[in-house]
């Protein structure tokens, strides 16, 4: 499958109209639902293809978002064979009560760290991951979402130092319109 066939395919399945609140608080007309095309492997699949080309070199960990970037982070662990963990918003009260899940914190520690991340806006949920990430001593730098709904640079990200990478951008998902 082309990138603009999976484009394409994406925007048939997850693209919804109404009225939307993001996460950033902004208010949209238009908005996609990620699940949609996450919970079909084969899309799912096509998106790790595409997006494996993207990882930076030396990225030891991804670290796959809640929720919507886990599925992705695994998708792109399955495909490269570089292992993942599972960064919650929060960390849960119970059990390990940790935030990261999937690696113990040592094997975190000091490794090249790859945030995967579904739909962009701002980046505001990345930072704060980020930041938890960096707290237990990992190295993050980068940033890789399958979609960016953003003007094109965010503030957020690159007053952190984050560069960012997308498999698509909001163009790119209406160009077959």
């Amino acid at each position: 499958m082309t990138k603009s066939q999976l484009a394409q395919k994406i925007y048939e399945i997850a693209y919804l109209t109404g009225e939307f609140k993001l996460r950033s608080g902004q208010i949209s007309q238009e908005y996609f639902d990620k699940y949609r095309f996450e919970s079909k492997p084969e899309l799912l699949k096509e998106i790790a293809r595409h997006l494996k080309s993207k990882i930076p070199a030396g990225t030891e960990i991804l670290a796959g978002l809640e929720m919507g970037g886990i599925p992705i982070a695994t998708a792109l662990s399955l495909e490269t064979g570089i292992p993942c963990v599972f960064v919650r918003k929060t960390a849960k009260d119970y059990g390990t009560c940790q935030f990261a899940e999937g690696l113990e914190v040592k094997e975190i520690k000091n490794k090249q760290v790859c945030i995967i991340e579904d739909v962009i806006t701002t980046g505001g949920q990345v930072v704060l991951s980020a930041a938890d990430l960096r707290g237990i001593g990992a190295k993050v730098e980068h940033v890789l979402c399958v979609i960016h709904r953003g003007s094109g640079h965010e503030p957020k990200l690159e007053e952190k130092g984050f560069k960012m990478s997308a498999l698509m951008t909001m163009a790119e998902l209406k160009a077959h319109l």
